[in-house]
């Protein structure tokens, strides 16, 4: 009787079990270096317009050209378009017209950080600092005493573009949000967490070597000032055309004594869009149906402007494909899938209160299907139908993908968004996919290795939809 009921079990029950009981020795091996390349990745690419440079450099290593308007496409060629700077699109042509429709997945390469202001230097008490605006959903106490780099493009007033580097070199100095010390922190440790520090206390530390005599005023500021005209020609009012963002200064590395883990900063979400870059080169042959990886901007502050996914350069980028094989955008949408490649929250016992366990994302139990997102009563989410996960569920165990299916904490915790309700509102039948991440949002992320390669086993089954 006690043989019967095992085996009863074992036909009905779960038999979910974690990844690294389920992989054997050298598909270890394979994961340790995939993860080595996605940490290189990372550490090239710490802001989105560095990310997309990094994409576009991999992508015509592997023989991926821009895609030219009214250019002739055949299957098998390799195409891709860069959006502004910010974002990347890329499409493998499918042995099928797009009239089968396509299979996509779509990331974000923007993370959480901290913008300069567009009059941001300033002195005080002769030591000169920048201002910032803060940049989706930060945990602001996070991000004083911790170092970080500045990077981006300053548009001088003669158009000049100049690139920004200070900290991302080795030798560079480094900057840093100072924090109250404990011995006179007594007021403010009585404040919420959300309120012990402020927005506007976020202020980078640039400097405090005056330069001029010292009658003079904001010598501090005017030395600062100097140095960054000697190196990249501005002045005080190209800040007004500058796109400067402030990024932990860290670089990926392994984490644990068993090495099973990887933090560093922007896992959210380019471990996702990693993943399905890679996927995306690593087709052995020319798939069926038309392979598109979408690198957004802009997700973490609700995927509005150009190079967010709510623009009209998707929609675009598909139509150019389209016509070029004389088919309908709407016919191709109709009949695409996409996998809204996105990051889940994974479960952390030291705040168990906000899971519930039973559908929470473990960390090395693989990649994340979620079926929805979204606040609470699931606002915000495109809720994948039962035809859509069912498709998924079969599609990954034929392709031996470890995977899990798991929501965003408990209903009335809180919650968050993806593209997947973009994705979804053309008409692209849609489910979101992705890696568990613990201190999500945080300056520095951990993910499992195991669950970051896996996701790329399901991105690579969703190009070859087989």
């Amino acid at each position: 009787m006690a043989d019967k009921t095992k085996d009863l079990k074992k036909k009905l029950f779960s038999q979910k079990k974690n990844g690294w009981d389920r992989v054997s020795a050298a598909e270890s091996k394979k994961i340790d270096s995939y993860c080595k390349h996605y940490m290189a990745f990372l550490d090239a690419g710490k802001t989105e317009r560095l990310c997309a440079a990094e994409a576009i450099r991999l992508a015509e290593k592997e023989g991926y050209v821009p895609y030219e308007r009214g250019m002739a496409l055949q299957s098998g060629d390799k195409v891709y378009v860069c959006n502004r700077g910010k974002g990347v699109m890329l499409a493998y042509l499918g042995n099928k017209t797009l009239e089968e429709g396509a299979q996509i997945t779509a990331a974000h390469i923007d993370s959480p950080r901290l913008d300069l202001k567009p009059n941001p230097l300033y002195e005080d008490s002769e030591l000169a600092y920048f201002k910032t605006h803060y940049y989706g959903g930060i945990r602001k106490y996070q991000w004083p005493t911790i170092p970080l780099e500045l990077h981006g493009v300053v548009i001088l007033a003669d158009g000049t573009k100049k690139t920004v580097n200070i900290g991302g070199d080795a030798g560079d100095p480094k900057l840093v949000i100072t924090d109250l010390l404990p011995h006179l922190g007594a007021e403010q440790n009585k404040k919420p967490l959300p309120e012990g520090i402020s927005g506007e206390q976020l202020n980078l530390l640039l400097g405090s070597r005056p330069v001029g005599d010292e009658d003079e005023g904001q010598r501090v500021k005017l030395g600062v000032l100097q140095l960054l005209n000697e190196k990249y020609g501005i002045t005080e009012d190209d800040f007004n055309s500058a796109e400067l963002e402030a990024v932990p200064a860290v670089n990926a590395t392994e984490i644990g004594l068993d090495r099973s883990l990887l933090g560093a900063y922007g896992h959210d979400d380019r471990v996702c869009a990693y993943a399905a870059l890679q996927a995306l080169f690593d087709l052995k042959e020319t798939p069926e149906h038309t392979a598109v990886c979408v690198l957004a901007d802009k997700e973490e502050i609700g995927s509005d402007g150009v190079t967010g996914m709510q623009s009209a350069a998707f929609d675009t980028f598909m139509e150019d494909l389209c016509a070029a094989q004389d088919v309908p955008l709407r016919a191709c949408y109709e009949k695409s899938f996409c996998l809204s490649a996105d990051v889940t929250a994974a479960y952390d016992p030291n705040f168990a209160e906000v899971f519930e366990k039973r559908n929470a994302a473990l960390v090395s139990y693989g990649v994340g299907i979620a079926k929805y997102t979204g606040a609470r009563g699931k606002g915000g989410a495109s809720d994948a139908d039962a035809e859509t996960v069912g498709y998924v569920r079969q599609l990954f165990e034929a392709n031996d993908v470890i995977w899990q299916i798991a929501e965003l904490g408990k209903v009335d915790a809180g919650g968050g968004g993806t593209v997947a309700m973009y994705m979804a509102n053309r008409n692209i039948t849609t489910i979101d996919a992705g890696v568990p991440v613990l201190s999500m949002h945080a300056p520095f992320e951990v993910v499992s290795k195991l669950d970051c390669y896996e996701t790329y086993k399901a991105m690579k089954a969703v190009y070859s939809d087989k």
